[in-house]
């Protein structure tokens, strides 16, 4: 169902997370399919959804910086450097793992955000560890829409917060940290010289889908 975003669809989605089941939500790029990161069966529904495989785990998204140590095993200079430049907003970050979270194939990293964006920050406090990957299934551009993702999702999504349209249809620009230095792993909002003014050693990497 699809359901505004206010105090009453923020409640209905957190109710539906805490029962296992997929939600859809805004964010400060595109729209996000998001599930319980706690539970692999919801993780796993989540990739479903998506027609998306184990061999690439969704990013966590959390409701300030503060709970990054929480997460993550190591937080380098680089990361903190970023994430302060530019959180919240959207970049992602790549780094160890801290948590034994069942996101997939990786169990040793980690991907974690912070969104800009208030409403999705009060949902976060809501829920606690939500995995959210883009409302989309691969291979399709993501949903900038609330309808758009209902199109591709359907009945696998319990509840979809319409927060109206999205700023764009770019997703995060993802930096890995996890391990030798700094690489930008997806170009996506925020450009590579924008990432290198903040750390200069950050490479290119491969694109990652």
């Amino acid at each position: 169902m699809i359901v505004p975003l206010d105090a009453t669809g923020i409640r209905a989605a957190a109710a539906a997370v805490a029962a296992g089941q997929c939600i859809v939500l805004p964010t400060d790029t595109v729209y996000g399919i998001g599930a319980d990161a706690t539970s692999p069966q919801a993780v796993q529904r989540l990739l479903d959804a998506k027609h998306r495989g184990r061999d690439m785990p969704p990013p966590i998204l959390l409701p300030h910086a503060g709970l990054l140590p929480q997460v993550a095993a190591d937080v380098p200079d680089a990361a903190r450097a970023l994430a302060e430049a530019f959180w919240p907003g959207a970049l992602t970050l790549i780094l160890k793992a801290l948590l034994p979270l069942d996101l997939g194939d990786r169990p040793d990293t980690i991907a974690v955000r912070v969104p800009d964006h208030d409403a999705t920050a009060e949902l976060l406090r809501a829920t606690g560890l939500l995995a959210v990957s883009s409302a989309n299934v691969s291979g399709r551009p993501p949903a900038t829409t609330v309808v758009e993702a209902q199109a591709m999702l359907g009945d696998s999504v319990g509840v979809y917060l319409d927060g109206g349209p999205t700023p764009g249809d770019v997703p995060s620009t993802i930096v890995d940290l996890s391990g030798d230095g700094a690489r930008i792993v997806r170009q996506g909002v925020i450009p590579a010289q924008a990432i290198r003014e903040v750390w200069p050693a950050t490479r290119d990497g491969a694109a990652s889908a």
